[in-house]
């Protein structure tokens, strides 16, 4: 009888305590916001046993109250007439934007804390156009060496690889997107290729000669070819003695492993960086061409960047690697305006980090706060 009596008398409490425990969520309360239709009244509230100290916040300007209710006193408040809307009160955050795997291995972030972001430092994107109304780009000006419509508009991007190239150099320290290396730099886009990325050496040198005319500091070229132009290197070697820092893709020509002398045009050319890509590992891309010609490296696989119509795509390529160099570039030139081009190459090839052998990465990985303290 007593086991009986101590059996019952067990269940009993479990019992009570889940009545307890259902009671008491029953009676959890939540946060919500709601909209009179029409004039708030608190009356409404109160009839539903809102307290006062349920009420956390009464606007001033639209009838909506931000309360705690039960969930049995939201469902009474969600079918009252004059309730307009009944809604939780959701959670929000901050936006913060993506810094790519490359802007941190060129060391650009080690940079930025010192105020350091291209200011005032020009350059051309070489390319498709840029989409200049990009959320997180902003584009000083433009030109366009087409003369059909939409290719004579230098801000349309049917292609998105200059938006893309134009944000890893540039794009805006804003809280959205993602972080070019150096943000405050001034993008140009100088349209050399249409929106199927086809264009011509014709196309290319008279990018460089407006680049030259509007006094660019920087030209980026993610493009090229395999023919050698005289023409086409008599443009880049007056460019570079004009004072103008030019920077090119080697390629995409090379293979897994790593043979060969594969650098197409203009990166062939003394007067150009010819910039090789790596990965995340620091690795050669298999794809990256090679040759005596490779002059530095930089990330160029699954590149995050802008891309047209407000967003964002992960891109391979030493076309994704030169405009890497283009925005350390712009970042140490900020930090040594009196540097000529030859002096500023000189310092990003002597500041690299090596790597390995030099067909395959040049001097290495272009590091940006080596190179302003060196």
């Amino acid at each position: 009888m007593k086991k009986f009596l101590i059996a019952f008398l067990t269940v009993a409490i479990l019992f009570a305590l889940q009545v307890t425990v259902s009671a008491d969520s029953s009676n959890e309360k939540d946060d919500y916001l709601i909209m009179f239709d029409g004039p708030a009244e608190k009356g409404i509230l109160q009839s539903f046993d809102v307290e006062e100290d349920d009420i956390l916040f009464k606007s001033e300007i639209l009838p909506v109250y931000h309360i705690e209710l039960t969930e049995k006193q939201a469902r009474l408040v969600d079918n009252h007439p004059q309730i307009k809307h009944i809604e939780e009160n959701a959670e929000a955050e901050a936006y913060y934007q993506d810094v790519p795997y490359g802007i941190q291995s060129v060391q650009a972030t080690d940079v930025h804390p010192f105020g350091y972001y291209g200011q005032g430092v020009d350059v051309a994107i070489l390319d498709t156009g840029i989409d200049a109304s990009h959320e997180d780009l902003n584009v000083s000006g433009g030109h366009s060496v087409f003369s059909n419509w939409p290719e004579s508009d230098p801000y349309y991007d049917g292609s998105g690889h200059g938006t893309h190239v134009a944000g890893t150099v540039a794009a805006l320290d804003n809280n959205l997107g993602v972080l070019g290396v150096a943000p405050q730099a001034n993008l140009y886009a100088v349209k050399v290729l249409d929106s199927n990325g086809g264009g011509s050496y014709s196309g290319i040198a008279q990018g460089i000669e407006w680049s030259i005319i509007n006094n660019m500091d920087i030209i980026n070229m993610s493009l090229g070819g395999p023919t050698h132009s005289s023409i086409l290197q008599a443009y880049s070697d007056y460019a570079y003695n004009q004072g103008i820092l030019v920077v090119a893709a080697a390629g995409n020509s090379g293979n897994a492993w790593g043979s060969g002398d594969n650098v197409g045009y203009p990166a062939q050319y003394d007067s150009v960086m010819a910039v090789a890509a790596v990965d995340q590992n620091e690795n050669r891309a298999s794809f990256s061409s090679t040759g005596p010609a490779v002059e530095i490296s930089a990330p160029g696989v699954d590149v995050l960047s802008t891309y047209p119509n407000n967003n964002y795509s992960s891109l391979n390529g030493t076309s994704m690697a030169s405009p890497h160099v283009a925005g350390v570039a712009a970042l140490v030139w900020h930090y040594r305006p009196h540097y000529s081009n030859a002096q500023l190459r000189s310092v990003l090839n002597q500041t690299a980090k090596p790597l390995g052998s030099g067909n395959h990465y040049g001097n290495g990985l272009i590091q940006a706060y080596d190179a302003m303290v060196h």
